[in-house]
């Protein structure tokens, strides 16, 4: 019978959302992301250092009431590092106005920051929060054999749900008398009944949880089994069938079908990209290159960003700007501008995909025709 855990936290799109609504400020906004993975020896010293090295480089630029408030803004966050961060969090980013009780907004992450930075700037800095959420996506894992199951929720590294499908071993010693066509059918019907059951499960999950890819971790037995069984609105979301065993521990479960999750995205990615030259090709729902993606998404058509998954990558539109600063800013402001079109924001790892149209484009919801 299927068994239920689920872990509910909030959907790291909905505080995207929310970070991405805040009008520009006119005092500066720290947005601080830290990697706390701990050293061989168990510490975040790292991260520690990190931050008295930039907040001593950036306080000495300030003076006068900026310094005051830059300092207690920094205090603020180091009490909520010290006091409120379990050893457990592996990703921090921390959101936090100079002004006077400004708002203080913190995302907590079993997904590792891939490394430690501070922005300041009059909205948060959200391109590095926005790649995490696409690098680990929510998705569903599938392991099971003939007589058991588990499927497993995971998003930003960590398990959302689990449940677990357990049905009756078939044991030949244990049918007495019975012929072998008859004993064949009983194991026959034995096993189509789990993968029914199974399949009744990952279905709700799928619907109810707004599933759009599943991998599959089976072995040769069970996976034709499984595969009968499944309709075409969930096979058309397996995106990969492994050989994985049916105990293996959640943590190897995570980082193989992450990985081939992953895999099936660096194929999707250039699929998407080859998309986007297309229609902009064709005039159609495409558009690329900075200046024609900034207006794009400043007129809420974009449907899908579509950005190189490093700010050096970037080409900014205006010439002679192009330092790492402006490119970093734009990175963020393109993060930003997508989040308020509710557009999907896609990261593209092969950076020759984007190469020469600046690291940028997008696929349109419609076209504005000129008058």
């Amino acid at each position: 019978m299927p068994k239920t855990t689920t872990s509910l936290q909030t959907p790291l799109r909905e505080q995207l959302d929310r970070l991405a609504s805040y009008e520009p400020s006119a005092s500066p906004i720290l947005s601080l992301y830290l990697d706390l993975r701990a050293d061989q020896h168990g510490r975040r010293t790292h991260a520690d250092a990190f931050i008295r090295r930039v907040v001593a480089d950036r306080g000495a630029k300030l003076t006068g009431d900026a310094r005051k408030s830059f300092d207690a803004a920094v205090q603020r966050i180091r009490a909520y590092i010290e006091s409120e961060v379990p050893a457990s969090v592996t990703g921090l980013a921390i959101f936090a106005s100079t002004e006077p009780d400004g708002f203080f907004e913190t995302v907590q992450l079993d997904a590792p920051i891939e490394q430690h930075a501070l922005f300041a700037g009059s909205v948060p800095h959200l391109y590095p929060l926005a790649k995490v959420n696409d690098q680990y996506p929510r998705y569903a894992a599938l392991v099971l054999d003939t007589n058991s199951a588990r499927l497993f929720v995971f998003g930003l590294g960590r398990v959302e749900s689990r449940e677990e499908v357990t049905n009756a071993k078939t044991r030949r010693g244990a049918m007495g008398g019975w012929s072998q066509k008859r004993y064949q059918r009983h194991v026959e019907n034995v096993h189509l009944h789990h993968m029914k059951e199974v399949v009744s499960v990952l279905d709700r999950v799928v619907r109810e949880e707004g599933i759009e890819h599943v991998v599959i971790a089976c072995d040769e037995v069970a996976r034709p089994m499984l595969m009968e069984q499944l309709p075409k609105h969930l096979a058309e979301k397996v995106i990969d069938t492994l050989a994985l065993d049916v105990n293996a521990p959640e943590h190897e479960v995570l980082t193989e079908t992450l990985d081939a999750l992953r895999q099936h995205d660096g194929v999707t990615d250039a699929e998407r990209v080859q998309a986007m030259f297309d229609e902009w090709a064709a005039g159609g729902l495409g558009v690329a290159g900075p200046e024609a993606t900034l207006d794009a998404l400043a007129k809420q058509q974009v449907e899908e960003l579509l950005i190189a998954a490093r700010p050096e990558e970037l080409k900014t539109p205006a010439p002679g700007s192009n330092s790492e600063e402006d490119r970093v800013d734009l990175a963020g402001q393109y993060v930003a501008l997508a989040q308020q079109n509710s557009a999907r924001i896609r990261f593209i790892e092969d950076s020759n995909l984007l190469a020469e149209v600046g690291g940028v484009g997008a696929l349109l919801r419609f076209r504005i025709q000129p008058s």
